[in-house]
């Protein structure tokens, strides 16, 4: 008899060659991607740290796409650990097994291999992907996603002179099944060491530019815990798209990104000869932490000089201000050409309205964090897996209200049923003294207040 992982295992390649089946008769472009995952040696913040790499880069390659693009990424895990990656804003369409979250799909035994098959379907934009098992994440094996638009769709600007992926995050020196352990013991995590820009402490990363022309600019915060600011020394940043929708284009002097999210923005390079800072610092802390990369001029005839660009701190109006100025730019196309349709919010028939609310305590001696007073306890089946081959038993829809309960925190593997098609309205609510991200996997929604 099969042991209980190794069956597991078997029913995940099942349901993967079923599904291959459907994806396959799909016409558009394919790009073939092999990652292998290992761990080794890093120096982010100076000192040695073992760090989880893909093809032996930290942080990841990044992926390059067009829009309807099937992706076939073959992932051998090469850690003595799981492995399992979610690929955060790719809208998985009658794949969500693939989203690469416990609880959807199962980790990648070490030593095995799974290979992956998204279609960026109907999206543009800045996504970015990363490892969501085991902490792995605060070891690395994350980078960056494009979706370009397809040639004969506009783009509401001009094609820029370069494009850079720009990944900034609060980083710790600790090994990550150290920081585990913090949580798994009760208490919650220290202060981070530092800031990382692509996988660089400070004066790390550089990017080169020529004076004059106008490049694009993909921030994604792709740290643990920390709101991050982002500015240029000298320079403006036009807000052009967020996470697949091209926005007003409002011009910025710095940038709140919170944990999750992808901004995209166009920085004219109309300043004298010389190198600038681009600095990132922690949101709503005690201690600020700040980090410096370098705005490198291909003529420059002077290295960055002058104090660092300082921006906001623990001002939270500032942030709240900056999130209500970004809008939709309804004129521009998207995936497709316009007209895309509109839709009137007053108008929608909303079928359910749920409420989330978050919150944080100890429950048998250790941190957890919950939602409608439930904290998520993972199956011992991917909760994809038990649907598809209608294994009973293994969870309960419903087990979770659309309601703050107001109760004590309690333990369940959590899910709620939704109907097929229908229009759901949800309220976040958040009482604790830290920022709340959320992560709606593979879905598209729109923020209406």
């Amino acid at each position: 008899m099969l042991p209980k992982s190794a069956l597991i295992w078997q029913l995940c390649v099942v349901y993967f060659l079923a599904m291959f089946a459907i994806v396959a008769r799909a016409e558009s472009p394919y790009r073939f991607f092999t990652w292998n995952v290992t761990y080794g040696d890093i120096y982010p913040l100076g000192v040695r740290q073992q760090g989880i790499l893909i093809n032996g880069q930290f942080p990841g390659p990044d992926i390059y796409s067009v829009t309807n693009d099937n992706l076939i990424i073959n992932v051998h895990n090469s850690l003595p650990e799981p492995f399992l990656i979610s690929w955060n804003g790719v809208q998985q369409r009658r794949n969500s097994y693939e989203d690469g979250v416990y609880g959807t799909t199962c980790p990648i035994p070490p030593g095995k291999n799974f290979t992956y098959i998204l279609q960026v379907k109907d999206q543009i934009g800045s996504y970015f992907y990363f490892p969501s098992v085991g902490f792995q994440k605060a070891a690395g094996g994350f980078g960056g996603i494009r979706i370009l638009s397809r040639p004969l769709i506009p783009v509401p600007f001009p094609e820029p002179a370069g494009d850079f992926t720009v990944l900034i995050g609060d980083w710790y020196k600790a090994n990550h099944n150290k920081l585990k352990s913090v949580l798994d013991r009760g208490h919650r995590l220290p202060s981070p060491d530092g800031i990382l820009i692509n996988g660089h402490g400070s004066n790390g990363a550089s990017f080169t530019v020529e004076q004059g022309k106008t490049y694009r600019f993909r921030i994604s915060n792709v740290g643990l815990q920390h709101s991050l600011n982002f500015r240029i020394q000298g320079h403006k940043m036009k807000l052009v798209e967020v996470e697949g929708t091209h926005t007003i284009q409002t011009t910025y002097s710095s940038l709140d990104v919170h944990v999750g999210q992808s901004y995209s923005v166009l920085v004219t390079m109309d300043q004298p000869p010389q190198d600038f800072y681009i600095a990132v610092s922690t949101r709503f802390t005690n201690k600020v932490l700040t980090s410096t990369g370098t705005l490198h001029y291909s003529n420059s005839a002077h290295p960055v000089s002058g104090p660092v660009p300082g921006g906001p701190t623990t001002q939270i109006d500032w942030s709240l201000n900056q999130a209500r100025s970004i809008r939709t730019n309804l004129t521009a196309s998207g995936p497709r050409p316009n007209p895309q349709g509109s839709y009137h919010y007053g108008l929608i028939n909303i079928s359910r309205t749920i409420k989330l609310e978050s919150s944080a305590g100890q429950v048998n001696g250790k941190q957890r964090y919950a939602v409608n007073s439930v904290s998520f306890i993972p199956a011992d089946t991917p909760l994809k897996l038990a649907d598809y081959f209608k294994i009973g038993g293994v969870f309960r829809v419903g087990s979770i209200q659309d309601q703050p309960t107001g109760g004590n925190i309690y333990l369940d593997t959590s899910v709620m049923g939704a109907d097929f098609r229908g229009f759901i309205e949800i309220v976040f609510q958040n009482h604790e003294n830290i920022v709340q991200s959320w992560h709606i996997d593979g879905y598209n929604f729109w923020v209406v207040g």
